[in-house]
Order: structure tokens, then sequence, then C-alpha cells
């Protein structure tokens, strides 16, 4: 039993704090929750599931924010013993959300002997969570305001006395209800996509703040210490050495070359600019040192400092989709402004590629006449210049002005505001902004983003992988990528719901076998790779009825931006002419809601959900699917 005396690596307690009353409660973690939701954000969508109401809005005091571990937190597990997860309602795409980070932080929430922490309510005035095994408290904030994410993670340390515990903060974008804010651990470590900073500032949270003493523990000290070994040793081989030597901007010039590196708010898949923002010249010039995350065996973080110029200091961590959105898209060749833009998006705790999709759907806005200096106030921002992309992001940060703030609200709430045919400018799915893959040179990845349960998102299937590796024609959507992209949904899920860093993967040379070792000599729950893939398809309908139940998770949702498919790529070269017309679109949705199981609407059937024992849920899509009759 869960909840008996067997050496288990779930803390088997979930944490529930009302910041609004300051009640705390602790209820066991049951049994059939943890084996059928594995962890991590299978087992946070579940929670959020039977702790919210539908239609919440996402800045309610009863929207739950979640902070959950996996399984392996805690432990020595490489890339895995060292994350957590939030999971809520996302402000920016008004579905479900979810994000994953690594560092410390997790660690020690799950030493502190919690599975999860579910916080409700709104608290009269800016508090923080401080959390110190059975202790939970909630302190005065008010002189936390307005600092960064590191200036609160430092201030907070200073004034309990002690360096070790670890903080997850939010910035003054989180508190400004800023739709893309971040919440960040560890100096350079985010909750990134989906607003959930701005969740956390709507229950006027600063930070949460954590000290764990309890042992972790697994089932298989002996046989789990082994397998730890041997995927260290994994991690110092070829499956990790891209992000061991030049990280992930080496995709910079590998994107370039397939002309799939969006530019200039995707008018361009190509840029003249690339070798100057490349991994290589981003290394050789730039990074100062590499570091890694709590008993991780990789080491990925590539720190960079500027030396010289009016930028001299300014110092972030880069990784290619902040680069890309801050560099490339907004046409910036400058990589001393874009790990300064970086470090704004840090400072103030936002989201750096929706942040950067953004100021490149606002400089396409003003190429194009339809806003103007005078509501830029006097800003000028053609592509290209550094100068405005970094005043940008300050006044997104602060909501300064009125393009400030209105471009606080997201590319597409913005394009709404905006009128005039901004919305064909605004590069987003299910209103969260693109990643750097340009969607009409690789099909198989516009397939993959178009039906991700939290919008554009290339971690939610890794759909663009078999295009740029040449597994696929990736000029075209035809019969099988449905399958591709479900199978790639359900590995993920899993692999998020472990919590495995996914720049580990690759170390898993047995796949879902060895996952679900990994899984079961820590836990001491038997899971075979069948189970295990069974819980990641599990986890994908759960998220696609949440999203029904809040009345975004159907066909015409799972939609591409008109760029995208009306725009044809303009660059000469074997791209050129590439779009994403409207009848493969429709043959690649047909394709992947008959393999899911779902209807033509994309909502998925009662026997589907009964097969994956998840009949409570029938009578959500029942009611969907008689609405559509």
């Amino acid at each position: 039993m869960i909840n008996g005396g067997v050496r288990l690596s779930y803390a088997k307690r979930i944490l529930y704090v009302d910041l609004t009353t300051g009640k705390t409660e602790t209820k066991p973690l049951k049994e059939e929750l943890a084996k059928n939701y594995i962890g991590g954000i299978g087992l946070g969508m579940r929670l959020f599931l039977d702790n919210s109401k539908p239609g919440v809005d996402p800045f309610s005091p009863e929207n739950p924010l979640i902070f959950i571990t996996g399984p392996l937190s805690g432990t020595m597990a490489p890339s895995a013993g060292n994350s957590y997860a939030v999971v809520s309602k996302s402000p920016l795409t008004g579905g479900i959300n979810e994000s994953k980070a690594h560092g410390f932080f997790g660690a020690e929430l799950k030493r502190a002997g919690y599975d999860a922490i579910i916080f409700t309510g709104k608290s009269e005035k800016l508090v923080y969570a401080w959390i110190d095994d059975d202790s939970v408290q909630l302190i005065d904030a008010k002189h936390l305001t307005g600092k960064s994410p590191q200036e609160t993670e430092e201030t907070i340390r200073e004034e309990l006395g002690d360096w070790y515990v670890r903080v997850s903060a939010i910035g003054e974008a989180g508190e400004k209800l800023v739709r893309v804010g971040c919440i960040i651990n560890d100096e350079f470590r985010a909750i990134g996509r989906g607003g959930m900073g701005a969740v956390m500032g709507s229950k006027n949270m600063k930070a949460v703040a954590v000290r764990g003493t309890n042992d972790v523990n697994v089932a298989n000290l002996e046989e789990f210490t082994e397998f730890v070994r041997t995927i260290h040793e994994r991690m110092k081989g070829p499956a990790t050495r891209k992000y061991r030597t030049l990280g992930t901007p080496e995709n910079i010039l590998v994107l370039n070359a397939l002309a799939a590196l969006p530019t200039r708010n995707f008018s361009q898949a190509t840029f003249e600019g690339a070798e100057k923002v490349s991994g290589e010249y981003l290394n050789e010039r730039y990074v100062k040192k590499i570091i890694g995350c709590a008993t991780c065996g990789m080491r990925c973080d590539h720190i960079a400092l500027v030396p010289e110029g009016e930028y001299k200091g300014s110092t972030s961590r880069v990784e290619f989709e902040c680069l890309w959105a801050v560099g490339p898209l907004c046409g910036v060749d400058r990589l001393d402004a874009i790990i300064e833009a970086i470090r704004l998006c840090d400072y103030y705790g936002m989201d750096g590629i929706s942040t950067g999709v953004i100021v490149a759907f606002a400089m396409d806005l003003y190429e194009n006449g339809i806003i103007t200096k005078k509501d830029t106030d006097g800003l000028d921002l053609s592509f290209g210049n550094h100068e405005a992309l970094v005043e940008t992001i300050k006044r997104m940060g602060s909501r300064k002005g009125w393009l400030g703030d209105i471009l606080a609200e997201g590319s597409m709430r913005a394009a709404e505001k905006i009128g005039k045919g901004a919305e064909k400018y605004a590069n987003h799915i299910k209103g969260m902004e693109l990643p750097g893959y340009d969607l009409r040179t690789l099909k198989t990845a516009a397939l993959g983003f178009s039906v991700s349960f939290r919008g554009a998102c290339h971690l939610r299937s890794g759909a663009y992988s078999p295009d740029v590796k040449g597994k696929v024609d990736r000029f075209k959507i035809e019969k099988g990528r449905g399958k591709i992209v479900m199978d790639g949904e359900d590995l993920y899920n899993v692999v998020d719901s472990l919590i495995l860093c996914k720049f580990s993967r690759g170390v898993m040379y047995d796949g879902l076998k060895d996952m679900a070792n990994y899984y079961t000599l820590a836990t001491g729950f038997k899971m075979t790779p069948e189970e295990l893939i069974k819980a990641g398809e599990r986890i994908n309908n759960l998220a696609r009825v949440l999203n029904i139940r809040e009345g975004k998770g159907t066909r015409e949702y799972d939609t591409l931006p008109w760029k995208i498919m009306n725009v044809p790529v303009p660059d000469e070269g074997v791209a050129k002419g590439a779009v994403v017309n409207q009848k493969e679109f429709d043959i690649g949705l047909d394709d992947y809601y008959s393999v899911r199981g779902w209807t033509k609407e994309g909502i998925p059937t009662p026997e589907k959900l009964k097969e994956l024992g998840l009949d409570d849920l029938v009578s959500i899509v029942k009611k969907k699917i008689g609405s559509k009759n």
C-alpha cells in the first residue's frame, strides 16, 4: 500500500494551501492515482480536474495552481531527480497548461515531504509560502514587490538565514498579470510557457521557498543505484553530445539550412544573419561557463556574458528557442542584444519564446502600417532594431504605456484588440505563440503543433524530429502522420510525468523499457512498457477532455496561424513556395483523430475513455458530442 510502510519514492502526501484563509491541510496520495497518472504533468492534470470547477477564470482565486513532483524527484536519478512541474488553467490559452523545470527546487520540494502542493484562494497582500518540512507559513512579501525572481530568491535566503533554501518566484510581469509571465527557480530555470507566473501573481503569491530534510527512499536501492550509474555514463556519450557542446543553439544553422528557421515574424524561412547568431559563434565569443542541475551527468546550461559595448555585463542562459525568438524572428543579428533581451525576460519573469514572438508580431504590424509611431510613443519598431526589441520587452514586463500593456496580453488578444487585420500577423495556436520551427517546411510538426493540448508547442510530441531528420517527406501531410504525432505525444506524456529532462531522452537506449525499469525500481510498483505507454495515452485523453470541459478542445481549435496557410515561403531554394493548404491539413487532422479513436470533431469517444479507465469523464464528452449532432 502506498500509505503503508513500504519504501517508495513517492512522498505519499499532498499539501493543500488556501491563500485566502492561510489554512493548510495534508492529505494522502492515493495509490490508484499514482499508478494511473505516474506523477508530474499526468498526476498534476488529474489533481486539477479533481480540484477545479468548469469554466473557472484563470485569474480567479478558485483556479488551483499546482506544484508537483515526479516519482523520481529527490532521488539520485540523473535529469529526473531535480525536477518539478506546475499545472493550472492558462491565462494565455484558456485551456489546461503544464510546464516543467529542473535545477534544485524540485528535489527540495520532495524532500520536504510532498508529492504536490495545491494552492487555491488569493492572499489579501503579497506573500511568499515558506515550507520547512511540516511547517508551512505565509510570510509578508511587500518588500519583494517588483523584484526579479533572482533578487527575490537572494532576499528570501538572506532573511531566512539559510543559503540552501530553494526558491521558485515570479517577477514584475507575474505581479502585473502579464499573460506570458513565468515562474523561475535557481536563477535561470523557468516554468516557462502558458502564463503560470501570471496565475501565481493573481493569487498575490510572490514565491514558494522550500527546505526539506527528509530522505527520499527507493524500493530497490541496489538495482536503482546500478541503473543510475549506467544512465550517468550514457550521459557522457554521443546521445547528449549536442547539449554538452554547443547546446541547443546548434539548431540555428541546422534549421537555416533546411529553410525551417522562421525569420521576421514568419515572413521568411531563412535568416541571412544566421552565422552571427549561431551556436558556434555564441560559444566562441560569449559563453563563459557551462553548468548543470542537481544529479545530472550532462551539464547543458550555456551561460553567456557580453564582454563589451552597450550591453556589457549582461548575462543570461541561452537556449535555441529564446535566442531564435528575440533574434532571427525579430530580424536581430546581434548576440549582445539577444543576450540582453533574454536577461530582461528572466528579470521580469516572462516566457522568452512568447515574448520574442509577440515583439516580432508588433514589428510586423509596424512594418505594415497597422500600428505607427503614435502607438509606440515614437519607438521605431522596424525589424532588426535591437534597441526597439530591448525597450519593448521592458514595456511588456512592466505593462508600460499602450504598447506594453496591449502586448502583455499575448499576441492573440492583442490582435483582437488592435483589429485592422492584425490577427493575420499573430503566430499562435490556441493563444500560445509558436516556437522556432517553420511549419510550412516541417509539416509533421504543423500537424503536431496544431493538436497539442497546451497550444503551439514543440515539447508535446517532438513532431518536428522526423521532418528535420529526413524520416518523412517534410513538405507534405499524408496518412500516417497522425500515428507519428500520437506516438510522440504519448511518449512525451510519460517523459513529462516521470519528469525526465527531454535533453536526456536519448540515453534511454531501450526507450520505454528503460523508463518502466526506472519507475519500478524507484516506486516498487511493477510497471511494464505497455502499461507505461497506456498511461501516456490516458494522460493525453485526460488533457483533451479538460480542454473540452473548458470549451477549447475540439477541431475548431486545432488550427494553424494565417501566415502558415496563406503566405508561401519566398526564399529561393528547395522550400520556395511551401505552404500548408487546407486540404492536406484536413487529411492530417482526420488521420490523427482516427488513430486516437476520437470523433471527426476531435472529441474522445465514450468507448475510448472507458478503455483507458476514464469512465468518470464520459459525461463531459457525451454532452459535447450531443451538441455536435
